[in-house]
């Protein structure tokens, strides 16, 4: 290939963000119309940057990755296994209902997320500048330092911590790990959060009220989400909203903790397809 040749390809692709980045700050949530074979023009898409990805739907997300909600799941392993023959981790789980599924369906299509979930694209995805994928490689990057996760397409400390943290059970009192103190507690988170921490799941990917009405049921609902599902070592720290009763001496453990939740989730989030 010439060099000519590379330079025309260089001009075209310079245009192609220039224009994009453009949009983006301008606050336009309209994609542009691109062809959908352009690929690298749908890459810098002004919906995948800020602020056009705080408004971004559903549908025009997936109007481009329809593929993650289409089940793909393979019934043989490539070893042989018959999916039918083995059971995924997160089949151990007395929530989980159904056989083996994809990441994203499972977050939302699976029956239990239909019951006690609103998930958006945008509420793990806020957007994807294809530049960052590693640190302080560009001049506009919004994600550098502390909010940067090194070629992942989500900051999992904000998103997948949240749900697939560890129990912080040191904190909370308990005697050892829920697995261990549940019988102790009848396997009823209930018993003490009828009355503690009573302002809890007030955010816009959450149902709140399907939550409680799950939680009455049993401690496997709550388990599953702190602690029970842990992808992690570590644990989320939540925001420790006030609630009626709530002692105002703030213990040690709690004077870094905020005490709302994220604006982006307390917000009307952008309507569902």
């Amino acid at each position: 290939m010439s060099f000519f040749v590379v330079l025309r390809h260089l001009a075209v692709t310079v245009l192609v963000v220039v224009g994009s980045m453009s949009s983006a700050l301008a606050g336009d949530t309209t994609s542009a119309t691109a062809d959908p074979a352009d690929y690298q023009r749908a890459r810098y898409d002004a919906l995948h940057f800020k602020p056009a990805i705080d408004r971004a739907t559903d549908a025009q997300c997936l109007a481009c990755h329809a593929e993650v909600v289409k089940a793909s799941v393979r019934t043989t392993s490539p070893a042989g296994v018959k999916a039918t023959a083995a059971r995924a981790w997160y089949q151990q789980t007395t929530t989980y209902r159904g056989e083996q599924d994809t990441f994203h369906r499972r977050h939302l299509t699976s029956a239990f997320a239909k019951e006690v979930m609103a998930l958006r694209c945008t509420t793990c995805h806020q957007g994807n500048d294809p530049r960052d994928e590693n640190p302080w490689s560009s001049a506009t990057s919004l994600r550098a330092g502390g909010d940067f996760a090194l070629r992942k397409m989500v900051t999992p400390e904000k998103s997948c911590l949240k749900c697939h943290g560890q129990m912080n059970h040191q904190v909370m009192g308990l005697p050892g790990p829920w697995s261990q103190s549940r019988e102790m507690f009848q396997n009823n988170c209930l018993m003490c959060h009828a009355a503690i921490r009573t302002n809890r799941h007030q955010v816009n990917y959450l149902k709140a009220e399907a939550i409680e009405a799950a939680g009455a049921t049993g401690g496997d609902s709550c388990y599953g989400c702190h602690g029970g599902r842990a992808w992690y070592r570590t644990h989320y720290p939540y925001p420790r909203h006030a609630w009626p009763g709530m002692d105002p001496a703030v213990p040690d453990w709690a004077k870094t903790r905020p005490t709302q939740s994220e604006a982006r989730f307390v917000a009307t989030p952008a309507a569902k397809p």
